[in-house]
């Protein structure tokens, strides 16, 4: 009987990264709902927003390819986990649509 390369371990293992995933994209879209939140408040709020977008993109690069460790499944499944982040937010934070038709 031939063993299979998938054990309990690598299942559990590429289900920790899709949490770092969803950890990611949490901070990633937290930090950017937070930034557009703030705006109307700053004297500067174009500085603001590309210093908030640098930040943002480097520590979310960053955590990716600190979970990657050179593997591109690892990365994979952290993008599916970041990915599905950006889904909630997306269903969570869509501005509601008014119909003004004529009844």
């Amino acid at each position: 009987m031939i063993e299979s390369p998938i054990t309990i371990v690598t299942v559990f293992y590429l289900a920790l990264v899709i949490l770092a995933g969803m950890i990611l994209g949490l901070f990633y879209y937290g930090t950017l709902w937070i930034t557009v939140r703030s705006l109307s408040r700053l004297r500067k709020p174009e500085l603001f927003l590309v210093g908030s977008f640098v930040t943002r993109t480097a520590i979310t690069l960053l955590g990716f390819y600190l979970i990657m460790g050179g593997q591109w499944v690892r990365l994979l499944s952290c993008v599916c986990g970041f990915v599905f982040i950006q889904i909630v937010f997306v269903c969570r934070f869509r501005p509601l649509t008014i119909s003004l038709r004529a009844k």
